[in-house]
């Protein structure tokens, strides 16, 4: 079972060097040689998803006990695939800004300040985001203490409440006795 995971791990790891290394010659390639080879860089990001997958299945095959160790890699992986992506993106950005630019003859500066803008944007946006499902989970998991801690302080009432009954039984139980033997001493004397 795991061999075929470190064979597909083997093979990601060749697939993704190759498409960092393509992602990295896109900006510097001739017009029509960067048409093809964001085409091959799609092809490959999609054999690499498939990987991926592939690779998730066989962690699910896996063991529970032994489980974790593959866990954490496939994060691992599914991480360097969002970096591939994003690199991806911004390659294909600059590839159709240049794009636009050859055919508007246009200088680029304004075009690049209005890409670095966005992109800062997009990235301030993605970090709210993440704070924001961060805060949403510190709610529910509030939410989730708070409820146990209702829970174990209807237990404990309930606890408390018949504590308080056996003493009242027991307050009777001894008053009882009391006059029983006020009553055995009054006929002793």
């Amino acid at each position: 079972m795991s061999s075929d995971f470190e064979g597909y791990e083997q093979d990601f790891a060749v697939l993704t060097a190759e498409i960092t290394s393509k992602i990295s010659r896109v900006p510097r390639l001739p017009p029509d040689e960067k048409k093809q080879m964001v085409a091959n860089v799609e092809k490959q990001l999609e054999e690499a998803r498939e990987l991926l997958e592939q690779m998730d299945l066989e962690v699910r095959e896996i063991p529970p006990q032994s489980r974790g160790m593959y866990s954490n890699r496939m994060r691992s992986y599914k991480q360097e695939m969002g970096k591939l992506e994003t690199d991806f993106k911004r390659s294909r950005i600059a590839y159709s800004d240049e794009v636009r630019n050859e055919l508007l003859g246009d200088d680029g500066n304004s075009s690049e300040n209005q890409r670095a803008h966005l992109l800062d944007n997009t990235e301030r946006l993605e970090r709210s985001s993440r704070r924001l499902e961060a805060g949403y989970q510190i709610a529910v998991e509030t939410e989730q203490i708070g409820q146990e801690m209702l829970e174990n302080l209807s237990h404990d009432r309930e606890k408390i409440q018949r504590a308080r009954e056996r003493l009242r039984e027991t307050d009777a139980n001894l008053g009882k006795s009391s006059r029983i033997l006020t009553g055995m001493l009054r006929r002793f004397f």
